[in-house]
């Protein structure tokens, strides 16, 4: 990856705070970065990495700041990019709030930040948990830290210390799962594909090694197994702990996981997916004085599963007024700055239908009849269930100490990106 030297920036390109970690470029080169960014902004050729003789600026905006990163090398992007990103995190899990006032007040913290989370141009200690260990915003405990390094930072198993104890023993897992649907206006499903994550919240004492088995189609073709469900997973993306090697030999999730909560693994599953959650609408205008709108959702899921929090968003005409609603269930209520009626549900079994009718008035001058009209949008979650069918067959918990843990297992679908076009 190799990074020169990392800058941090005010929207007038000041430099706010900067570390230089390999010496060979210029700092003096940063000043070249902010009317670059300009000149490509006015030509609309805005690109993530700018160019000034041999220097590449690798850049991003967060808030009110700019965080730079300054090569001389044939650098690896994508890693750079997650570096800059991972520096956002860990700023944010110490100051809360990532602006240009929290780097002016927090200087001799974030000097301290940049020292541990890279070295020589190559990422170190990203870990925020681990960081905090030994670098507090507090100034007494911050000299009484330092005279002892955490053996995280040596150790193999950066992301978990040791001598964690609790009284009982648990791993809480959750799958979500995210649906992305787009729906024409002829009811034709255009694309679809499901964005899945596995969560834990690990308690447990000790260096436990975790074992998590799925219904992988890969795993069951290698060992000759092909009873029940399967699923085939894409895209897969781990955390650090999983050791690689393992699953690309024999597909085994195996790692020693971060105390608290962590992402395990994200995935994608490319699949047609049906609508969970239908939506048909009626337009009707009189005369151009008012418009009806009549939607019908119906639940394409399993009769005992219920969709939570159901919210309906119908764009409806910017110049529309006088709303009324009527509705089977739920409530409806205009969002006129959004241009919106939205259509809550608290709860949705499967299987079910329901209506809402609105009414508004439209003033007598005739809107453009060309206007487009965007899509219905749909937000839910359905919990105790997986589109995709994937399943946790087992979670086994290994520990010196021999001691029993309980793992729990919990399945949530969501929308994700979920739309419907309408008619005009």
């Amino acid at each position: 990856m190799s990074v020169s030297a990392v800058f941090v920036l005010d929207l007038k390109g000041k430099v706010l705070i900067c570390r230089n970690y390999k010496g060979d470029v210029d700092m003096a080169e940063i000043d070249h970065f902010l009317p670059l960014l300009m000149q490509q902004e006015e030509d609309g050729l805005l690109s993530p990495v700018l160019l000034h003789g041999t220097v590449h600026f690798l850049w991003i905006k967060h808030s009110n700041l700019y965080l730079v990163a300054t090569t001389n090398k044939n650098s690896n992007a994508s890693l750079v990019y997650a570096f800059l990103y991972k520096l956002v995190e860990v700023f944010t899990e110490y100051f809360k709030e990532l602006e240009e006032e929290s780097i002016q007040d927090n200087f001799v913290v974030v000097y301290e930040l940049l020292d541990e989370l890279m070295d020589f141009g190559f990422p170190q200690t990203t870990d925020g948990k681990i960081l905090q260990e030994y670098i507090t915003q507090e100034g007494t405990k911050l000299e009484v830290a330092k005279s002892k390094v955490p053996t995280t930072v040596t150790n193999a198993v950066s992301w978990r210390s040791e001598g964690i104890k609790y009284k009982k023993n648990e791993v809480f897992i959750d799958v979500i799962e995210s649906i992305n649907v787009l729906v024409n206006a002829n009811g034709s499903v255009m694309s679809s594909d499901i964005v899945g994550s596995i969560k834990l919240k690990t308690m447990l004492s000790g260096m436990p090694e975790l074992r998590l088995g799925l219904n992988d189609r890969v795993l069951f073709a290698l060992t000759g197994r092909d009873k029940g469900k399967t699923v085939t997973m894409e895209d897969v993306k781990f955390h650090q702990c999983v050791r690689l090697s393992r699953f690309e030999s024999d597909r085994t999730i195996s790692f020693i996981p971060p105390d608290g909560e962590s992402e395990l693994m994200s995935y994608r599953i490319n699949t047609h997916v049906k609508p969970l959650i239908w939506i048909e609408s009626v337009i009707e205008k009189f005369s151009h004085s008012r418009v009806e709108i009549m939607v019908k959702a119906k639940g394409q899921f399993k009769k005992q599963s219920v969709a939570n929090n159901v919210e309906v968003k119908i764009p409806v005409p910017s110049d529309a007024d006088s709303p009324k609603f009527k509705t089977s269930t739920g409530h409806a209520k205009y969002v006129p700055e959004k241009n919106l009626v939205v259509w809550t549900i608290k709860s949705f079994p499967g299987g079910k239908e329901f209506l809402m009718r609105a009414h508004f008035g439209l003033p007598s001058v005739e809107n453009d009849e060309l206007e487009g009209r965007p899509p219905i949008t749909v937000n839910f979650e359905i919990p105790y269930f997986t589109v995709s069918g994937i399943q946790v067959r087992y979670m086994k918990i290994i520990e010196k100490s021999g001691y029993q843990a309980l793992p729990w297992v919990r399945y949530i679908t969501q929308s994700g990106d979920y739309q419907l076009r309408t008619n005009t």
